[in-house]
């Protein structure tokens, strides 16, 4: 049974000690709102992970930066409608001219505060327009500010993602929150900071008193659980940015990987994360279907995934889900150029708990039976490679005619 407690319509400020916002500053032709302001009332310590991308945006290479001297953090600041991503060195003056006057509006130092962009590549942030949301956004923080702010950082999201969980640590309650955003530009291959080195965007808060190295080692930890569990359409956007951050205004005594209840905290976290992640996924661009895809039986873990993220993002897959077309051929095809070891003679495979595939061939179940197992707006496959151990489980979708559509005039 879980050891903590889902809480009502919670948000990343239902944890004590932080405040958020979300307001309209101009950025998107909507005039929907842009960005949000993030803000703890005492300093937090810090865990990140970000893109593995070559092209990484202008705000990942700034937060990298702070984040890797080890010192706690104070606020961090969202825009969307422009990812600051392919701008070259005025890119990243625009991302620190940002935190500093984010910094002086909040009476902190620049080193204290966090940048993240989700937007359009390859354009400059107009700072005029920031500046003034900068301060807006100051003016508007508030304890139940973040449902406000998990709206603001959406770009192709239909709906705001955010939950909240609670906890006893110690006898003392504790709270972590947190906020996603991402529909599309979603195969995140996220890379833990202190590991060598449209976009999804997640923020996890919490008011226990976390070790910084206990709190990096839950964000690694989630990562395959969550994260780096899903594929909306293979591509891996410059700004993924995965943010943890612990204030400590529980009043707990800092938790350790040896502490007493660390475990408890790790499998709250853990949740968080990857509830956030799920939904991301049912809410990705012009998704009808929700696919769990088990991928087992093979040599080790990493050619489970590898054999699973060349059939979750294999158009012909995608488009076979989208249509309930149970062609079973395209999934093995996926398998068989993947690159992974396999027996095509042991190879069996499952719609639901319908057999499809057994000894690598047709198990003789009719197709109208297996188009039912999938047509629905959840289902899960499971292949079987006999290969070994491996095992990987990966959350991904179908491709519909929306998907093509949104894309096709996202400029435009």
């Amino acid at each position: 049974m879980p050891t903590f407690q889902l809480l009502d319509n919670g948000h990343c400020t239902s944890p004590a000690g932080w405040r958020a916002a979300g307001i309209v500053c101009g950025l998107k032709r909507s005039g929907a709102p842009d960005l949000a302001l993030l803000l703890s009332d005492r300093p937090a310590a810090a865990a990140a992970a970000f893109t593995a991308n070559a092209f990484a945006a202008a705000p990942v290479i700034h937060d990298r930066e702070l984040l890797a001297a080890g010192r706690p953090v104070r606020a961090v600041i969202v825009n969307s409608g422009c990812a600051n991503a392919c701008t070259g060195d005025q890119g990243l003056a625009d991302c620190r001219a940002m935190a500093e006057h984010t910094a002086r509006l909040l009476g902190v130092a620049p080193a204290e505060v966090l940048v993240s962009s989700t937007g359009r590549i390859g354009v400059p942030l107009p700072m005029a327009k920031i500046r003034r949301g900068a301060e807006l956004a100051v003016q508007a923080l508030a304890t139940d500010g973040g449902a406000a702010a998990a709206r603001a950082i959406m770009t192709t999201d239909t709906r705001p993602k955010h939950l909240a969980v609670a906890l006893a640590i110690a006898g003392r309650e504790v709270r972590i929150g947190g906020m996603t955003k991402g529909a599309g530009m979603i195969a995140p291959h996220l890379r833990p900071l202190r590991e060598p080195q449209a976009t999804m965007l997640a923020y996890l808060t919490t008011d226990a008193a976390v070790a910084p190295d206990f709190l990096q080692t839950c964000l690694n930890h989630s990562l395959d659980a969550s994260f780096n569990r899903i594929t909306v359409d293979g591509d891996t956007s410059t700004n993924d940015t995965f943010l943890a951050l612990a204030n400590g205004a529980a009043g707990n005594e800092p938790l350790t990987a040896a502490h007493p209840d660390a475990a408890a905290f790790a499998e709250a976290f853990t949740f968080v994360a990857g509830r956030l992640a799920r939904e991301m996924v049912l809410d990705g661009e012009g998704v009808t279907r929700f696919v769990e895809l088990v991928v087992s039986g093979a040599k080790d873990d990493g050619e489970a995934r590898r054999c699973a993220e060349a059939i979750a993002n294999s158009l012909l897959v995608k488009t076979a889900w989208f249509g309930a077309d149970p062609n079973w051929g395209r999934i093995l095809c996926a398998a068989g150029y993947s690159g992974v070891a396999l027996d095509p003679a042991k190879v069996s495979l499952d719609y639901e708990d319908v057999p499809i595939v057994r000894h690598g061939q047709d198990a003789g179940v009719p197709e109208a039976e297996q188009s039912r197992a999938i047509n629905k707006r959840e289902f899960q496959i499971r292949l079987d490679l006999a290969a070994g151990p491996g095992r990987f489980t990966l959350w991904t979708c179908d491709l519909s005619y929306e998907y093509v559509k949104i894309n096709a005039d996202y400029h435009t």
